[in-house]
């Protein structure tokens, strides 16, 4: 049988799945990522995808992997991951020899946008840029089918360009993991949403939870969070024009975005004018691992 295997590494859990042909899912399994232990993690993955293709009664050829950041093109060492352990690391080598079989790499991001454009939210659209909203802040480009991942493979690193039109309040930002201020990471991820709501002098709560919390305190966070997001799609929709805008991790499931951010974008996107839906991910947070066996 002709079969896709892939993995999605997140932060928290290790996600594997086997597609047949034609996409069906003929099994998927999930185990809790091991903090901070590259070989460990390693292990892990094998050990998953040994159980998926056990399950399935199949070997694919290769297996494609989706998480943080990327390989670079020059030198094939991992970098840009917001999990460190796994910056400076030839992680795609390692799989590879691991798991005995070539292993494509991409970002986690990229793995949303391809499942979504392929059979999700984003099918029958041309150009489909996927943002995740979560733990950190990523972004893909899938163009006629295609990822597109540039030359540096940095394509779509929606999460490290800077917050669009600062106010005083919001220059220089806060300093990022990657070294620098401002990054939309900084401001639009669940921790920065947690961090910014004990700055103001509150007690501690998960992002999820603010987003529901119906106080003047929580509804003011909520709406300064909306407007840096409408913002940063803003700057992407002038960027790249794309014909639909996909929303995963789990920050995509406060309601209040789609309500309020196509009037938003109106004032916002050049020319004073725009149509690009925004929409939730039809694969919920599968769409990594699903994208990923697309690779």
């Amino acid at each position: 049988m002709d079969v896709r295997t892939g993995v999605d590494l997140g932060g928290t859990k290790i996600e594997a799945v086997v597609l047949d042909d034609a996409g069906g899912v003929l099994a998927r399994q999930r185990t809790p990522t091991p903090p901070a232990d590259l070989k460990a993690t390693i292990d892990a993955i094998v050990q998953l995808v040994h159980q998926v293709e056990s399950q399935a009664g199949a070997r694919a050829q290769h297996v494609g992997v989706g998480g943080p950041g990327s390989p670079s093109p020059a030198t094939g060492i991992h970098r840009n991951a917001n999990s460190t352990v796994l910056n400076d690391q030839p992680l795609a080598r390692l799989l590879q020899r691991a798991l005995g079989r070539e292993v494509r790499l991409a970002n986690d991001a990229n793995c949303l946008a391809l499942s979504e454009a392929f059979d999700g939210a984003g099918e029958g659209h041309r150009c489909v840029f996927g943002v995740i909203l979560g733990t950190g802040v990523g972004g893909g480009i899938v163009i006629d089918g295609q990822l597109h991942s540039g030359r540096n493979l940095v394509g779509g690193e929606f999460g490290h360009t800077a917050l669009p039109r600062p106010s005083l309040q919001e220059t220089p930002g806060p300093r990022c993991w990657c070294s620098h201020h401002g990054c939309l990471e900084t401001w639009l991820s669940g921790p920065a949403i947690e961090r910014l709501w004990v700055q103001d002098g509150h007690a501690p709560l998960q992002a999820t939870e603010l987003a529901v919390l119906d106080t003047p305190p929580a509804r003011d966070h909520l709406e300064r969070w909306l407007d840096r997001l409408a913002r940063a799609l803003a700057n992407a929709i002038n960027l790249l024009d794309p014909d639909i805008i996909v929303l995963g991790g789990g920050l995509s499931n406060i309601d209040a975005i789609y309500a309020t951010m196509p009037g938003r974008l109106e004032t916002l996107v050049f020319g004073g004018s725009s149509t690009t839906p925004i929409v939730k991910a039809m694969h919920g947070d599968s769409s990594g691992v699903l994208g990923a066996a697309r690779l």
